[in-house]
C-alpha cells in the first residue's frame, strides 16, 4: 500500500482509507476484527463520525494502545459552539485518545449552515479553539453540494476538502479538486462506491486510480470487503474499453432516479427530510432491517408530512420525482417495520 501527504498536513496516509458507517451494523468483536484486518494490510487511516453509531467506540476499542500507528479523521454535525466541543469531547473519548488528527466540519452544503459554523459562538470557532488546545491536529470539511465545496475551498481555512467522487458523480475532479490543490488541500473521497450503487470494486478503483491526488475512503463490513479492495491497489492500473463500457452502462440503468445528495430540494417547508428519506433504500441494503429502522427513524417518519407539493422536483437539478420515491421508500421502510417488529 502506497503512502502519500495528505496536501500540506503532513500526514503521511495510505492511498485508500477506511470508511466508518458500515462497520454500525457489525457488532464490536466483529468489527475490530475487521479495523484490525485493515491495518495489517496497511490502511493506516480511519474515517468515522459521532453520528455514526458505535463506529468511534469500535474504532476506539480495536486500536487502543496503538495509538501512534494510526490516523484518526473525525466529523460533528453541529453548528454551534457548545454543541461541537461536546461532540468533540465524547469523540476524544469514544476513539480513546486525547487527540484527533483531522476533525471535520459535516455535511457543510447550505448557506445557512455555513452562516450558523461562522457565527459567533459556532462551531468553527470551538474547533479553532480545540487545535489551540492540541485536541485537534487539523481542520476539514465535508460537503455534497458542489458549490457550496468550492466555496468553503477558497476560504483558506481548511486542511482538507471531503466530498462524493466516482465514475457516476465525477464532476469534482475539474473546479473543486484543481481549487484544493492550487491551495494545497488534502482531497478525501467518499461515496466510492456511489452510495451503494457500485457493486463492482474493481471498476469503480480503476476510476479513482486515474486520480492520485484524492484518497477514497471506502466503507468496509467485512475482511473479504478489505481484501477486495487491497488486491486491487496491487495491481497496474489499466482502464480498458470494456471497463468504460461499463461505467457508461450503470449510469445508464441509474438514469433519474439516484440522488446526489445535493441538497438543493432542501429545506422542505412542511419539515420532510428529503435527503436521508431519498437515500434508505441504500441504507437499507447495507443494514439489517432493524438496524435501518432505528437508523433512519426521524427522516422516515417525516415523510408523512409530505403533501406532494412539488416544490423539490422544481428545485431539482436532476429533475428527481422526489415524492415518487420518498413514498416507495416509505413503503419498504413500513416492511422493514413489520419484519422487525418495531
Amino acid at each position: 500500500m502506497r503512502l502519500v501527504k495528505l496536501g500540506s498536513t503532513g500526514l503521511t496516509i495510505t492511498e485508500v482509507g477506511f470508511g466508518g458507517i458500515p462497520i454500525i451494523r457489525l457488532d464490536i468483536a466483529t468489527a475490530v476484527d475487521v479495523l484490525r484486518h485493515a491495518y495489517e494490510k496497511g490502511i493506516n487511516f480511519y474515517d468515522t463520525a459521532n453520528a455514526y453509531r458505535g463506529s468511534e467506540d469500535k474504532m476506539g476499542r480495536a486500536f487502543e494502545g496503538m495509538r501512534s500507528k494510526v490516523i484518526f479523521a473525525t466529523k460533528t454535525l453541529k453548528r454551534d459552539a457548545k454543541s461541537a466541543t461536546e461532540q468533540l469531547e465524547n469523540s476524544l473519548r469514544l476513539l480513546k485518545t486525547d487527540y484527533i488528527d483531522l476533525y471535520q466540519l459535516h455535511q457543510v452544503a447550505q448557506e445557512k449552515d455555513w452562516a450558523a459554523i461562522t457565527a459567533p459562538d459556532g462551531a468553527l470557532e470551538a474547533v479553532v479553539k480545540a487545535k489551540e488546545q492540541g485536541k485537534i491536529r487539523f481542520i476539514g470539511v465535508t460537503s455534497h453540494s458542489l458549490p457550496m465545496a468550492v466555496k468553503l475551498v477558497k476560504t483558506g481555512l481548511f486542511s482538507t476538502v471531503q466530498f462524493p467522487f466516482n465514475f457516476i458523480e465525477d464532476a469534482a475532479k475539474d473546479e473543486l479538486h484543481v481549487a484544493a490543490i492550487e491551495r494545497k488541500m488534502g482531497i478525501l473521497v467518499m461515496k466510492p462506491f456511489g452510495g451503494g450503487v457500485i457493486d463492482n470494486a474493481p471498476v469503480a478503483f480503476k476510476f479513482l486510480r486515474q486520480y492520485p491526488e484524492a484518497i477514497p475512503i471506502p466503507g468496509f463490513d467485512s475482511i473479504g470487503s478489505v481484501d477486495e479492495v487491497v488486491s486491487i491497489y496491487g495491481k497496474e492500473n489499466i482502464v480498458t474499453q470494456k471497463d468504460l463500457d461499463l461505467m457508461d452502462d450503470y449510469r445508464m440503468k441509474l438514469g433519474n432516479r439516484f440522488c446526489r445528495r445535493c441538497e438543493y430540494c432542501m429545506p422542505c417547508e412542511h419539515g420532510v427530510l428529503i435527503t436521508p428519506g431519498m437515500n434508505y433504500r441504500l441504507v437499507a441494503s447495507r443494514m439489517s432491517p432493524a438496524v435501518s429502522v432505528d437508523f433512519a427513524r426521524i427522516p422516515m417518519e417525516s415523510i408523512k408530512l409530505c403533501t406532494s407539493c412539488g416544490a423539490c422536483v422544481e428545485r431539482c437539478p436532476y429533475e428527481l420525482q422526489i415524492p415518487e420515491i420518498l413514498k416507495a421508500h416509505y413503503d419498504l421502510y413500513e416492511a422493514h417495520r413489520a419484519e422487525a417488529g418495531v
